[in-house]
């Protein structure tokens, strides 16, 4: 990955839902190689700019999106006062912010913890509730860590690190970071990490003085949009609905309630598929939901063994079928909403091997994203040792 350059670009998208206007200052790479552009099922926000690099709605090549980890993990401040808390947004940040809290610890940086944002409870986990404003899902909820040496953690911290793959108005970021304050007032700076920045100095200047701590922030792409919205296309189902704790099949093992040193796989998980896959045959490693960083180190550990892998996951945001959305799936989702999930831009036939990793039980949603795909289930139960 390298160094963020003068890439300046400029385009004017006409899609089904308005026409968006996007100028790039800076990049690592040209805007074609990190984004698409994709039209969205959501009145608050019609369009969606489609990552190639973060594994969810695009297929992604692992060793692309690692050398985006580590390139974003070295802009990281100096500086900072440790412990950091790295928290990463639901649901299409959590790889990316794990991935950077991962390449931060391996590169010896200052002490750190792990969480991820949810739409899920867990029971019996201490939570608060924040907002995501233009979200097709706006109610996010960030649990404690259970474990009391992360909780000490947590509260001993100086610097928060939130992760997302997009910074436009910063409200959400602002939301968090209050959220985490009330917490644990010693925090004394924020940083953003993004795949892109569209916030501008000035925007920039107010979330600072709205959260009212040092805020810096590093991305991978910098520049600004418009949108002027034309028709609005409803969801065929709600995004979201909030229910009781009660048999989600959403843990704590994975970040929800915290992680002090990188996930590593169970063991004899690789050896048992590679010797499923012929040496010519193309693979994806496809994660669910919320699901996306263990089967990222999954298909990591595939291509290191020379198999030509690609990793995603599938969503519950809608997005029409246009531009970078070439092709889309739905079934039921797998943690027991009854909302609907889409796996985009995946081919039944595609594959000679579609891997369908889950941490919740099997069930209907499972078995038909499965038999949609032509994909195999492979459960991350029981949990994954860590580091």
């Amino acid at each position: 990955m390298t160094a963020t350059l003068p890439l300046f670009d400029k385009r004017e998208v006409v899609m089904p839902t308005g026409v968006l206007h996007v100028e790039v200052d800076a990049a690592v790479q040209p805007l074609d190689t990190l984004l698409g552009f994709g039209a969205r099922a959501n009145a608050k926000r019609g369009f969606l700019f489609v990552s190639k690099v973060l594994g969810k709605h695009w297929p992604s090549r692992p060793s692309a999106m690692r050398a985006l980890h580590v390139s974003l993990a070295a802009r990281l401040p100096a500086d900072m006062p440790g412990p950091v808390v790295f928290i990463a947004l639901a649901e299409t940040a959590i790889g990316l912010g794990q991935g950077v809290f991962d390449a931060h610890v391996q590169a010896g940086g200052q002490e750190a913890l792990f969480l991820h944002t949810t739409r899920y409870r867990i029971n019996g986990v201490p939570l608060v509730e924040f907002a995501e404003p233009h979200s097709h899902a706006p109610r996010q909820f960030l649990h404690l860590p259970a474990d009391p040496a992360l909780h000490a953690l947590f509260m001993r911290a100086r610097s928060l690190v939130l992760v997302d793959d997009e910074a436009s108005t910063g409200n959400t970021f602002r939301n968090l970071a209050a959220a985490c304050r009330e917490l644990n007032p010693a925090l004394a700076h924020v940083h953003l990490v993004t795949l892109t920045n569209f916030m501008g100095e000035q925007a920039c200047t107010a979330l600072a003085d709205a959260i009212g701590l040092p805020v810096t922030h590093s991305a991978a792409l910098h520049g600004r949009f418009t949108f002027a919205a034309g028709a609005s296309f409803a969801a065929d189902v709600p995004a979201q609905i909030v229910g009781a704790a009660d048999g989600n099949g959403a843990t704590g093992a994975f970040g929800r309630t915290g992680l002090a040193g990188p996930l590593t796989l169970p063991a004899g998980l690789a050896d048992g598929l590679m010797a499923r896959i012929h040496p010519a045959e193309r693979v994806l490693v496809l994660g669910t939901g919320e699901f996306m960083h263990a089967p990222f180190l999954l298909a990591c550990e595939l291509e290191r063994r020379g198999i030509d892998v690609a990793v995603q996951s599938t969503t519950r945001s809608p997005i029409l079928q246009w531009g970078a959305i070439a092709s889309r799936l739905t079934f039921a989702d797998n943690y027991g909403e009854g909302i609907a999930n889409y796996l985009y831009n995946v081919q039944p036939g595609q594959y000679a091997h579609v891997f369908v990793c889950h941490e919740t039980p099997v069930g209907v949603g499972l078995r038909d994203l499965a038999a949609q795909a032509g994909g195999q289930l492979v459960s991350f139960e029981p949990e994954p040792r860590r580091a």
